[in-house]
């Protein structure tokens, strides 16, 4: 199935309740229902759609995962039988006045349902399904660099007794507290149930010249009194290198001058947040006797 915008396929905004999101699906889930909607292609693929999507919505792990790293990011880690791992068919439609069944389910979903659904315990006709292992989780440090620009880590990890060492894709736009899935490197499965996955945890080191907050950056800058009066124009640092910025004069102390695009990526977009330069004026703490003079003249004239 083709990538779709979970939020679109289902009507609501990003920041909907558990609630909206149930009350959205069930809607759309009657509307599009198969057997309300005999040989139309069209109503089938939305129907597909919406399950997808409320398949990830309603899983608070998944869903954090999807917010994360955006549909494109999300979609590398995890397959179709991921998403509907665990997902309770039989609970989801039951009360809803449209039918569900895994004959239906597998025919839409294919070996995705079939591998990746459980039943709620038999109701409904549905198989429960194999227990997964457990998931693992381990914290991984990077730089603030790292985590804008995205890299490429090489992590070391025991599993079932052993040491093992993979190359992990650290996606840019990263923030701290931010979980990277690592498919089938959890702990093993019981009774041919597939392995669980491991979770990266990443903890990325404060930078000495950038504060974040989301996609934005900020810096400060401080100019003497005379530049603030006057003007002046300076370069300030940017993930790109040092770019050259116009003060304007008269400028007050805690302004900021934005630079549009110069943030951090938008983790699954392309889309950047800006950097603010604060302007703060430097008060010298001492002065020479000819500085003293003039600033005693500038008094003088009011200033």
């Amino acid at each position: 199935m083709a990538q779709v915008d979970y939020y679109k396929a289902l009507g609501i905004e990003k920041g909907a309740s558990a609630e909206d999101i149930k009350k959205a699906f069930r809607k759309l889930a009657v509307k599009y229902h198969p057997d309300r909607n005999p040989d139309d292609k069209g109503a089938e693929d939305k129907f597909k759609e919406i399950n997808e999507a409320y398949a990830v919505l309603s899983d608070a792990e998944k869903k954090q995962q999807y917010d994360t790293f955006g549909s494109n990011g999300f979609h590398k880690q995890y397959s179709q039988e991921d998403i509907f791992r665990g997902f309770d068919f039989s609970n989801t439609y039951k009360d809803m006045g449209a039918g569900g069944s895994e004959d239906l389910f597998s025919r839409l979903f294919g070996g995705a349902f079939a591998r990746g659904a459980t039943g709620g315990g038999g109701r409904g006709g549905f198989r429960s399904g194999v227990p997964k292992g457990a998931d693992h989780e381990m914290e991984l440090t990077i730089s603030f660099r790292d985590a804008a620009h995205g890299a490429e880590k090489q992590i070391a990890f025991r599993r079932n007794g052993q040491r093992e060492e993979l190359k992990v894709k650290i996606p840019a736009g990263v923030d701290n507290g931010s979980r990277i899935r690592i498919s089938g490197k959890g702990a093993p499965g019981e009774g041919g149930g597939s392995a669980g996955d491991l979770f990266l945890i990443l903890r990325i080191v404060a930078d000495p010249v950038f504060i974040r907050d989301g996609g934005d950056l900020f810096v400060e800058r401080a100019i003497p009194y005379s530049a603030a009066c006057l003007g002046v124009s300076l370069d300030v640092p940017t993930l790109e290198g040092d770019k050259r910025i116009k003060v304007p004069a008269g400028i007050q102390p805690g302004t900021k001058i934005r630079l549009k695009g110069c943030g951090i990526k938008a983790l699954g977009s392309n889309a950047k947040g800006d950097l603010y330069v604060k302007i703060s004026v430097h008060i010298p703490e001492a002065l020479s006797s000819e500085q003293k003079k003039l600033v005693e003249e500038l008094a003088g004239k009011g200033l």
